[in-house]
C-alpha cells in the first residue's frame, strides 16, 4: 500500500500586470519524506515547458496557513479568509500563487492522518539523506 496524499487544485497565477491566471497544480505528500510537502506543476504552467516540481517543510505549510511564514526561497501568508499565497523565488523569477486556503487546509488534514505532526520517522529520513550523500563514495 502507498502511503501517499495527493491532491489536484487550481490556483491562480498573479502577473507582474496584476492579471490572475488560473493554474492547476498537485499537492503531494509521502510517509517516505514525511518532513516536506511537494506542489507540482504541469509544463503549460511553467517557463521552462517542464513538469517543476517545489519541495517545502509541511510546517511551513501550516504556519503559513495561519499568519506569514517563511523567508528565503518559499513564503506563505494568507490572504483574507479564503485564500492563501504561495510565493516561490527561483533564479529566473519569482511565481506568486493564490490556492483555496479550503483545498491546502484538506490537503494538510489528510496529510496529518497519514502522519500525525511530531510522529515522522526521522531517524528513516537521516539515514535516507545520508546514504544518498554517502552513496557511490
Amino acid at each position: 500500500m502507498d502511503l501517499i496524499v495527493e491532491q489536484a487544485a487550481l490556483a491562480r497565477l498573479i502577473t507582474a500586470e496584476d492579471r490572475e491566471l488560473p493554474v492547476s497544480a498537485t499537492l503531494r505528500y509521502t510517509a517516505d519524506d514525511p518532513l516536506a510537502v511537494f506542489v507540482d506543476f504541469p509544463p503549460e504552467a511553467t517557463l521552462v515547458g517542464d513538469e517543476v516540481t517545489w519541495t517545502f517543510a509541511r510546517s511551513l505549510l501550516d504556519q503559513g496557513l495561519r499568519a506569514p511564514a517563511g523567508h528565503g526561497d518559499v513564503r506563505i501568508w494568507p490572504y483574507g479568509r479564503t485564500r492563501t499565497v504561495l510565493e516561490f523565488h527561483a533564479p529566473c523569477g519569482l511565481a506568486l500563487l493564490q490556492f483555496p486556503t479550503s483545498a491546502l487546509r484538506r490537503f494538510l488534514l489528510n496529510s496529518h492522518a497519514l502522519v500525525p505532526a511530531g510522529q515522522e520517522d526521522l531517524a528513516a529520513v537521516v539515514e535516507r539523506g545520508l546514504s544518498s550523500l554517502f552513496d557511490g563514495v
